[in-house]
């Protein structure tokens, strides 16, 4: 076809148009395997098709549930795609059949899925962004435990790993999520009533990962990450919206502190309010900009403490109007209420300023604020407190005021027992008093202003500025350059006060960078603390690669990825790194700490990637070490057997010597004795190698001890009795009807070894098994009365290759011991050893007992 042609067929099509807009994907959350996911989706399915909708099934897993089968009758579905791999065929989606025939909607089940390996991608997902590409819009499936950020979770309370993850970001994306979800009850009646598993199954599932614990676990974690969601979807649409008024979605309380004396007071009145309505709360302190009031880091650092045991986050910004910072913070993190504390100020400071209180208050809005008194109120604040506005209007006002104050004193009561030189003085002492207070300005117009008062009224001639006597002239004119000096001393030491108060806030700031890096906190952590110190849109920092930048981490809605594009971009020295942010401006003394922060941000990658490499280099030594350890064990405890096995098997071939029926069986059992220990080592190496790839998963339930250490017995009696150690009479049992929690093909394995171990270390010993619950833990104990070990041993005999130093070098590899440890500490236990009483060596292998104390007989294995 050519290209006219194929822009023809373009045109005729009415579905061409869709192809250049990106799909939407709509995901169904599932808390749990078999909350109805798939229900849900096909339900969606036939409203749509209802509506005129084009719909396909191009992946509907029906696992066998006969309502997904009903419910799928109706809608077209694509077949799937055969993928051959190791003599299986496989169905997975058909990509191609999905763009050929371009529905509008594409059902594909299973989000998470992991295609089979010769598929064009390796996850389902991928597929999916190929249809979204394409302009069709997708509806999907996915459990809370493939979530990428959850796994561990997950595997921590269920004690199931899913191998099977999908990124968030790539979640987060979706159009619309929607939970679905029931009650752990509703789920286990389900799963009983056998419509999420075959008959088979449902006992084994009831009992281990549908326990009601581990459901109302995972109900939880949907919910919260859910939320966590919703409330990022929420911000990200007001700042792009440019909504600032306050949306009570969800209340949040934050609390302002000062860092003085009445923080704690604050806080923990702020926590009551914030508890009777489930609130979040949150602390925080604004380091002004002018550097006026810093925060003792002594009383800083209770109230981190304090905020961390009430559960509230701790937070800092910056801002020279407290105020205006105040409340940008509330609204950016959308906070209902906002509590303060009384102004610590005098009555008469309200005459100047209505205060940070009031002020807040008038601007406010819709958050509700709230006034705290405590014992600090109304005890006045130190001078260097005052605002600079309030200290500009006050020494403009004593400049203007104090002259005629003056005048009026002196004209009233002083005139007649003071000369001119008295009275200059007088002057003199109220300029100096402007010139403290509000620097040269203001004292130079209580200057001007004094001499023509004191020249007026007080020199002779008087109600003139003629001046009779040369002296009086001279008097005024010094005293006033006096204190015009002085003024201007006081000036240049205000001066350098604020810069001391300045570089304290810095200082401060730094401190709180620092302080989040040695707390452990992660570049994102940073970069978040950055963002909201300063009131950024964004911040994210940019990694120049061979003249590409590559953005290292970002935070906040949009960050900008290029220098040119940034409002604020902050180099690190070597200019491999940038800061760059997004939002207000920021002045000179902001991008000194910023350039801090920054080398610091750049030090956290570069640790990082050091760390990475040392992990790499460590992990390198431990192999090495191991194969080291391997090749030297096998070097003879292989050989031993195999030699014994061939000059047996050599000798029964010889055709020159005739051997005796007894000498024939002898000779058999030689060899049977051989292979049966090289199965053994063959079998500790691998259970060894699955220990150190963490690969051993146990399923943990009430396990018998009697049974566990009759079917052990059982394996070491099919054995051969190589080393004379097959005399199973001299094993006692005495566990009696003791129940562990335990996964009962492990536990086998750990007494099989401990049982084999006794039997071989302490020839013609009796061997005791007895067992006991203590508390809430069993106590199983493998005693012998041989040798025992030498002080100091103990630890060291349940190392890989360690056979007592190594003394022993034909009973095999020492792996025994170290495989029974890693198998007991897989079931939550721990295996120690100790001197038996008169000579020998007791394990003891300590598990949990099983709690029946629950009253719930659905969590007990019957």
């Amino acid at each position: 076809m050519t290209s006219t042609e194929e822009t023809a067929a373009r045109a005729d099509d009415p579905l061409a148009h869709r192809v250049q807009r990106r799909g939407d994907l709509r995901i169904y959350l599932g808390a749990a395997p078999g909350v109805g996911k798939t229900c849900a989706m096909l339900g969606e399915a036939h409203r749509r098709l209802e509506r005129g909708t084009d719909v396909v099934a191009a992946v509907v897993e029906s696992h066998g549930r006969k309502k997904v089968g009903e419910l799928i009758k109706g809608i077209e579905v694509i077949p799937p795609h055969y993928i051959s791999y190791r003599g299986t065929m496989f169905p997975e989606l058909d990509i191609e059949a999905v763009l050929r025939r371009k529905p509008e909607v594409a059902l594909v089940d299973e989000y998470a899925h992991s295609n089979i390996p010769g598929s064009t991608n390796e996850k389902r997902w991928q597929d999916i962004e190929t249809l979204l590409d394409a302009g069709i819009t997708v509806i999907s499936t996915l459990n809370i435990q493939h979530l990428e950020s959850l796994n561990d979770v997950v595997a921590q309370i269920t004690g199931v790993e899913q191998r099977e993850t999908v990124p968030d970001e790539i979640v987060r994306k979706a159009a619309q999520i929607e939970l679905v979800d029931i009650t752990p009850e509703a789920l286990r009646r389900r799963l009983a009533h056998g419509n999420v598993y075959p008959s088979e199954r449902i006992d084994a599932a009831l009992t281990n990962y549908f326990r009601t614990g581990n459901l109302t676990a995972l109900r939880e974690i949907a919910l919260l990450w859910l939320a966590d969601q919703v409330d990022a979807a929420l911000a990200k649409y007001r700042a792009d919206k440019n909504i600032t008024d306050t949306w009570e979605a969800r209340e949040r309380v934050v609390v302002a502190v000062t860092g003085g004396p009445e923080s704690e007071t604050l806080v923990r009145r702020a926590s009551r309010i914030a508890s009777k309505s489930s609130a979040q709360l949150m602390v925080v302190h604004v380091a002004r900009g002018d550097g006026l009031s810093g925060a003792s880091p002594r009383e800083m650092g209770k109230v981190r403490e304090l905020a961390a045991s009430l559960g509230a986050s701790v937070h800092v910004v910056v801002g020279d109007e407290v105020p205006t910072a105040l409340l940008d913070f509330a609204r950016e993190t959308n906070a209902t209420q906002l509590v303060l504390g009384s102004s610590r100020r005098s009555r008469w400071a309200s005459v100047f300023s209505e205060g940070i209180g009031a002020a807040t208050i008038n601007n406010s809005g819709k958050i509700d604020v709230h006034m705290v008194t405590h014992e600090q109120a109304n005890r006045g604040l130190p001078f260097s407190s005052i605002s600079p506005r309030a200290r500009q209007v006050v020494s403009w006002l004593a400049a203007l005021t104090l002259p005629w104050a003056i005048l009026a004193i002196t004209s009233r009561w002083l005139d007649p027992t003071l000369d001119v030189g008295g009275k200059t003085a007088i002057f003199f002492a109220g300029v100096i008093a402007v010139a403290l207070f509000g620097g040269v300005a203001p004292a130079v117009l209580a200057g001007l202003l004094s001499g023509a008062l004191l020249v007026y009224f007080h020199t002779e001639p008087r109600n003139s500025f003629a001046v009779a006597s040369p002296s009086n002239a001279l008097t005024i004119v010094i005293l006033l350059g006096v204190a015009m000096g002085i003024a201007v001393l006081v000036d240049a030491a205000a001066s350098r006060a604020r810069e001391a108060r300045r570089a304290g806030q810095e200082a401060e700031l730094l401190s709180l960078f620092a302080a989040s890096v040695l707390r452990g906190a992660d570049l994102n952590t940073l970069l978040e603390r950055v963002r909201e110190a300063y009131s950024q849109r964004a911040v994210c920092l940019v990694r120049d690669v061979d003249g590409h930048p590559e953005v290292v981490a970002g935070v906040g809605v949009n960050p900008c990825t290029k220098v040119d594009s940034a409002d604020t971009a902050v180099k690190v020295g070597d200019e491999e790194f940038w800061l760059l942010m997004s939002g207000r401006g920021l002045t000179g003394r902001d991008r000194r700490v910023l350039s801090v922060v920054a080398t610091q941000a750049a030090g956290l990658v570069k640790r990082g990637e050091l760390a990475q490499e040392a992990s790499k280099v460590q992990s390198l030594a431990e192999a090495d070490e191991l194969r080291r350890l391997l090749l030297s064990a096998l070097g003879h405890d292989l050989r031993t057997p195999l030699t014994a096995a061939k000059a047996a098997v050599s000798s029964l071939r010889a055709e020159d010597v005739w051997f005796s029926p007894e000498d024939t069986s002898e000779l058999l059992a030689t060899v049977e004795e051989s292979l049966d220990q090289l199965t053994l080592l063959v079998a500790n190496l691998l259970d060894s190698s699955r220990l150190a790839a963490g690969v051993v998963k146990p399923e943990l339930t009430e396990v018998y001890l009697e049974e566990v250490v009759q079917r052990a017995l059982v394996g070491i009696g099919g054995r051969s009795t190589m080393f004379g150690r097959g005399n199973l009479d001299r094993v006692k049992v005495e566990v009696g009807g003791t129940i562990a929690m335990g996964d009962a093909g492990l536990l086998e394995r750990v007494l099989s070894n401990l049982i084999d171990n006794a039997l071989r270390y302490a020839p013609g010993s009796v061997v005791r098994i007895n067992a006991g619950q203590v508390g809430s833990r069993v106590l199983i104990n493998v005693v012998d009365e041989g040798p025992g070990v030498s002080k100091g041993a103990a630890e060291q005999m349940f190392q890989p290759f360690q056979r007592l130093g190594d003394f022993d070098t034909t009973t095999g590899l020492g792996l025994g011991l170290s495989v029974a440890k890693g198998f007991v500490e897989a079931m939550d236990g721990t295996v120690t050893a100790s001197d038996t009483p008169g000579g020998g060596l007791t394990i003891v292998v300590d598990l949990a007992a099983p709690d029946h104390g629950r009253g719930d007989d659905e969590e007990r294995r019957p």
